[in-house]
């Protein structure tokens, strides 16, 4: 029997409201405790422990809370009688948590995140299968080796491709361009491709004994958008990389790229993403010496990749690497 152990961080998955709505309710109220008290027999799935990091709406989360949560799972990760964990996570940003988590969890153990879109108090609730399923799927040999994944309304996904696309179905997620990485029917898995993007143990990175991760911030760009917004990142708020939220392909006005020409000599690492879904590729109408690519990652993901590139090296050729290696 696959022992499995669920840290639970709060969420919708675990929100309170009134009876059977789901629209109105306080995210992180129910502990897993009794989360788990509401599902089927799990016996012939997997023996379950569980532990409550915090019980917040996932937007309350922290770099800090990121940094606990991965070193408690990289610590569970070496005990020889542990085989899997689940997460339990608000979707808002989930996503952001199961990135940050693939490039630092340090084991091969399948790691699942899981939430809900209805409040457990909520008629029709999809709390439960989605919690059931995920520890069947952590529970699953197949499950091995796949980086960090994500089990959402019958769905597997990679943590690296995931994206929440609706703040009200309960199919809230996709993949982007790309098709998820499997399926569930009831408690067994069906894997029909992986990410071949290297992750968990094959990332050089280390978060073991980091107190605090570099400041990223990100920066949108939109019709009539002040450059001067770069500025004030790099002389006020001295960030150590900035993320650009460009439109179409990672674009932006004549002006910013004035702007970023002009900020070249300042040597901080600038990434070029998108606002929408597809591939920002290099362009010599955006870049300069400090722009770097986000090839398919969002621009909050583009944020953790960054942030944690810069934990390893300031050297923007290294840096460009990482974005296609990850």
């Amino acid at each position: 029997m696959k022992k499995i152990k669920i840290f639970a961080t709060g969420g919708t998955i675990a929100g309170s409201g009134a009876a059977g709505k789901s629209a109105a309710y306080e995210a992180g109220h129910v502990d897993i405790a009794k989360l788990l008290q509401d599902l089927p027999d799990l016996g012939e799935i997997a023996q379950v422990s569980m532990e409550q990091i915090c019980n917040k709406d996932s937007n309350d989360l922290t770099l800090s809370d990121w940094l606990l949560l991965a070193k408690k799972l990289n610590q569970a990760a070496l005990e020889s009688d542990l085989d899997g964990f689940v997460i339990t996570h608000g979707t808002d940003t989930l996503e952001e948590t199961a990135y940050f988590l693939n490039l630092v969890f340090k084991s091969e153990k399948p790691l699942v995140l899981t939430g809900a879109m209805r409040p457990a108090t909520a008629t029709s609730a999809d709390g439960p299968m989605n919690l059931y399923q995920a520890i069947a799927l952590a529970a699953h040999p197949d499950s091995v080796g796949q980086g960090v994944i994500a089990l959402f309304s019958d769905n597997i996904f990679s943590s690296r491709d995931i994206r929440k696309t609706s703040n009200f179905k309960i199919d809230a997620f996709q993949h982007n361009d790309f098709a998820c990485i499997g399926y569930m029917r009831d408690e067994i898995p069906y894997f029909y491709t992986r990410s071949f993007k290297k992750h968990t143990v094959a990332t050089p990175f280390d978060i073991s004994a980091l107190t605090a991760l570099p400041k990223v911030e990100i920066v949108s760009y939109y019709v009539g958008a002040d450059p001067a917004v770069l500025d004030h990142y790099l002389y006020r708020e001295k960030v150590d990389g900035i993320v650009i939220a460009g439109s179409g392909s990672g674009n932006y006005a004549k002006a910013w790229k004035t702007k970023l020409e002009a900020l070249a000599a300042v040597n901080i690492p600038i990434v070029r993403a998108s606002r929408v879904s597809g591939i920002v590729l290099p362009a010599v109408t955006m870049d300069v010496a400090t722009t770097i690519c986000a090839n398919t990652l969002t621009p909050q993901k583009a944020r953790i990749l960054l942030m944690l590139a810069l934990t390893k090296t300031h050297q923007i050729d290294a840096i460009k690497a990482m974005f296609q290696e990850y």
